[in-house]
Parts: structure tokens; sequence; C-alpha cells
């Protein structure tokens, strides 16, 4: 790919792959986890070419190779998917600490309530 070899221009900045192109990818994509070779933008089966990049991340930016003047497309994370994904976490978190709290507070009277039950048997035996 040129854009590790060579200075390149993002011509389209990070996109969501269609979805007639996130399915094609898997469908043709290659077998393995690892992320796909960039192929450039040219021929007759352009569109096919296209959608392997779309298999890691599910989004695609078209960049501008500086020297061999070529387009291709190269996998790229989203800034808005990345936000979602931290929110979701967040929020996440904070539903699973609300939960811990409840069970705290919970257990925490269960122990007060037996510490004063003996207590109390302690002073009946006087």
């Amino acid at each position: 790919p040129c854009w590790r070899v060579e200075d390149f221009v993002v011509a389209q900045e990070c996109t969501r792959c269609s979805s007639f192109q996130a399915v094609s990818a898997r469908a043709g994509g290659p077998g393995g986890g690892g992320p796909a070779p960039v192929r450039p933008l040219t021929g007759p089966s352009r569109l096919q070419k296209t959608v392997t990049e779309c298999t890691p991340t599910g989004f695609i930016e078209k960049i501008s190779c500086a020297t061999s003047k070529r387009d291709e497309f190269k996998s790229c994370r989203s800034a808005v998917m990345e936000a979602h994904v931290f929110w979701r976490f967040v929020g996440t978190m904070m539903c699973v600490a609300a939960v811990f709290a409840v069970l705290v507070v919970c257990r925490q009277r269960v122990l007060d309530r037996k510490a004063l039950e003996k207590v109390r048997k302690q002073m009946e035996s006087i």
C-alpha cells in the first residue's frame, strides 16, 4: 500500500462502510483475523477491491498518495464510534457500581442486624 511508504492526503474523512460493502467484505474477505491488505481503486472490480478494508473496523477513509498519485481506501477508526464505545463503557461501569453499592448497603444492614441480635442476647443472659 502506498500510504505505508509515502506521504498521503486524506481525500475523504473516515466514514462507516455501507451495508453492501460490509456484507461483501465478510463474504469475500480473507479468512484470517488480521487487517486486510489495502488495494488500489483501479480496474473493473473497483468496489470489490475496496470492501476488504471494511473488515477490521467497519470504517474506511479515502486517501491520495502524493508520489504515486494513487487513490486507495484505508481502514480507520472513527472518533464518533470511539466516543460511543467509551460512553457505553462508562454507563455500564456506573450501573455495575450502583448494583454493588446496593449490595454493600444490604450486606451492611444484615451484619448490623446480626451484631445487634448478638448484643441483645448477651444483655439478656446477664
